[in-house]
């Protein structure tokens, strides 16, 4: 794989020169790849949402460079524009950003400023609805008639439109029920297979993190504290608690039997790993038939 995003010393500083003066983002300095699926976390006010900003130019950081595919997004401002259509940003509560009349120009918006019309238009639109599970009898409904969890996918499948490079997603299933959140996410996940393009989703629930990530940013006081391959994240329980995180509810269990002296494996992050780790042990014991 080849560098898609570098940060170099990136730093940001709110209200600078002021009494209010607070760095953000502290001298934060890493490589993503094409292609990778990477999880961001890190507690309220850790510096995640404002590094992601910073990555397709809707900040500009204080000090340092954002290199996408080794050119610094900020050597032309004038053409900032064009990195936002690379790189693409979906808000938490995307759906509050609907404006058009209909969910079909809605969607349409990003990729109409890009220059796509006609069939090639049309084409990015139902492309990028079914990419989100939007039915097509939705498209020509207004946006505002659509259930809490349709404004969600409509607001999405506005960015994935515009077929970004890398498609940057800060807590996307945010207020969504347990089943909202497993459509969206499996949605996102079937998006990354087929098109192959770079995913940094920010969120705060570590079981959807360990499913779908390659590899974990973990922010603490603006700085990446951990950039490592899933497993190996959630294999450092007690570092990630002293950042006021946790390891996904199974990892925990599977943790608590190996400090019984239970020989399980380190890193299981879903209920499958540990049912292949659990059934050898309990045959072994003669307590599974």
């Amino acid at each position: 794989m080849s560098c898609v995003l570098e940060l170099k010393n990136l730093s940001f500083v709110y209200g600078k020169g002021t009494p209010f003066e607070k760095k953000a983002v502290d001298n934060v300095s890493l490589k993503i790849e094409k292609g990778e699926f990477i999880g961001v976390i890190g507690h309220t006010g850790s510096g995640k949402s404002t590094l992601m900003q910073m990555l397709n130019g809707l900040i500009r950081p204080s000090s340092g460079q954002v290199l996408l595919d080794g050119n610094d997004i900020w050597a032309q401002p004038k053409k900032i524009r064009d990195v936002r259509f690379r790189v693409g940003m979906v808000f938490q509560y995307p759906e509050y950003q609907l404006f058009e009349e209909t969910v079909y120009k809605d969607i349409s918006f990003g990729p109409q400023n890009q220059g796509k019309e006609g069939e090639a238009l049309d084409k990015a639109v139902r492309d990028a609805a079914d990419f989100t599970g939007l039915k097509p009898s939705l498209l020509e409904k207004s946006p505002f008639d659509l259930s809490g969890g349709e404004k969600r996918r409509a607001a999405i499948a506005g960015v994935i439109a515009m077929d970004p490079e890398v498609l940057v997603l800060d807590e996307p299933t945010a207020g969504l029920d347990p089943m909202g959140r497993e459509v969206l996410l499996s949605q996102i996940v079937r998006y990354h297979k087929e098109r192959q393009n770079t995913v940094l989703l920010v969120t705060h629930t570590m079981e959807d993190i360990a499913r779908v990530a390659d590899r974990i940013i973990v922010m603490n006081k603006g700085r990446p504290e951990m950039f490592a391959p899933t497993k190996e994240i959630f294999s450092r329980g007690d570092e990630l608690e002293a950042f006021g995180l946790r390891v996904p509810q199974i990892t925990a269990i599977m943790r608590q039997l190996r400090d019984k002296g239970i020989d399980v494996p380190e890193g299981v992050l879903s209920v499958d790993e540990a049912f292949a780790a659990l059934v050898p042990l309990l045959q072994k014991e003669g307590k599974l038939w």
